[in-house]
């Protein structure tokens, strides 16, 4: 597995705003690696794919959802969700990425679950965070994410749960059960 080639692959997946983002949260997430304990060559990579089939069309995803029974669950809630289930099925299939902990990391960086480990949470929170993120609330994550990781991502699931209740929209329960999982881990 070489990381350039995987770095080329994940580059031509996207438009450029998409590899911007993503280049920010590979930063991030490796500074979060640094402070936090972490692997930070596990971050980085888990960081580079997170968003490989983001801009897939989402008859294409739905398709790989159901064909390779990926978490059936997903096809009742949000698309949004979708990319990283079949992002992390495509980076074990197309470029053989095997380490479980990082198809995880980028398989739940978007919902969170229950027990998350330093690398789940070091990649969804450089998503939330990464520098060219702005939206409300999000001085607010970073500030907590300095002093703890998951208050930070209660903080950040908090807001996710909030938009999805504005907008009248159905909450994955792997978020809510993420949440309330690391308000355990901080108490």
């Amino acid at each position: 597995m070489n990381l350039d080639a995987l770095r080329e692959a994940t580059r031509s997946q996207m438009p450029e705003k998409r590899w911007k983002h993503t280049l920010g949260v590979v930063e991030t997430a490796i500074a979060l690696a640094n402070r936090y304990g972490g692997d930070p060559a596990k971050a980085e990579l888990g960081a580079l794919l997170h968003d490989y089939s983001k801009a897939w069309a989402i008859d294409r995803m739905e398709a790989i959802i159901r064909e390779h029974g990926l978490h059936g669950e997903l096809l009742i809630h949000d698309k949004e969700l979708w990319h990283a289930h079949v992002g992390a099925w495509a980076v074990q299939s197309e470029h053989g990425v095997t380490d479980v902990e990082v198809l995880d990391a980028i398989r739940y960086h978007t919902s969170g679950r229950e027990n998350m480990t330093k690398l789940d949470k070091i990649v969804c929170l450089a998503d939330y965070i990464e520098p060219g993120r702005d939206y409300p609330g999000v001085s607010k994550i970073r500030e907590l994410a300095e002093h703890s990781m998951e208050k930070a991502l209660v903080r950040a699931f908090d807001s996710t749960i909030e938009v999805l209740m504005e907008r009248g929209k159905r909450i994955f329960p792997l978020t809510v059960l993420a949440r309330n999982d690391l308000i355990i881990q901080y108490k």
